[in-house]
């Protein structure tokens, strides 16, 4: 932002010319600790009110849409809720890594890798939508603990947190491989979806380890894998 010297005729006796400034550099707002509280809180309330929008559409289905019977919408709608709700926690899993790491670096790969997450909660939102479901009913649970987790993983350290982001991108790719076996073979828009979610979570876990990400104790990667299958099978059904 910058000021620049606007010469301004003083009142008759108060002397000298006054100099009005505009167009010079002025030093950038600094975030108070309340102003990102409130930032992260109305983060929140639109990731769970439904109300964010992707940056690029909804991937088509390839050959085209089938009609699908009721048990296969039923099964695609609960699948697809699932994967909302890994999405949901991965917003917040990447917004408290980001408000806790160090490196400039990993701040902004974080915060892009958040904004292609960002594309796929709203691409899972509008084809629950259209399979006639609904979101999970826990999702504020699984945003304000995956907030928590992302905020202490990267309290840790940015190797540790890019350890993370690694682990938990492989288990997605693999929770998203089964649901891709799972989906009926008629639900091809499901399918493309899930297709372009998976190339970018492997995108994302081999971005951590290039930065520099660190292998997790296998005690943290098994508790991390028994906390995904809690959360998906509750979210099938809730």
């Amino acid at each position: 932002m910058y000021r620049s010297a606007l010469s301004v005729a003083s009142p008759p006796g108060a002397g000298a010319e006054r100099r009005v400034h505009y167009n010079e550099p002025m030093e950038a707002r600094r975030y108070r600790l309340s102003d990102r509280i409130i930032g992260e809180i109305d983060k929140a309330i639109k990731v769970l009110a439904g109300t964010s929008r992707a940056s690029r559409p909804l991937p088509p289905a390839s050959g085209g849409e089938l009609v699908l019977s009721e048990a296969e919408r039923q099964e695609s709608a609960r699948l697809m809720r699932v994967n909302h709700a890994g999405e949901v926690a991965a917003q917040a899993l990447y917004r408290g890594q980001a408000a806790s790491a160090r490196d400039p670096a990993v701040v902004e790969a974080m915060q892009h890798a958040a904004g292609e997450e960002l594309d796929h909660l709203a691409w899972c939102a509008e084809r629950i939508e259209g399979l006639g479901g609904r979101p999970s009913m826990l999702n504020p649970l699984w945003y304000g603990g995956s907030f928590l987790i992302g905020a202490l993983a990267g309290l840790r350290g940015d190797r540790a947190s890019l350890g993370f982001i690694t682990e938990t991108e492989r288990q997605v790719e693999q929770h998203l491989s089964e649901h891709l076996e799972r989906l009926p073979p008629a639900d091809r828009r499901s399918r493309q979806l899930l297709e372009q979610m998976r190339h970018d979570e492997v995108r994302h876990g081999a971005t951590a380890a290039a930065l520099g990400g660190e292998e997790l104790p296998k005690a943290v990667r098994l508790a991390m894998r028994l906390t995904s299958r809690l959360m998906t099978r509750t979210s099938y059904w809730l």
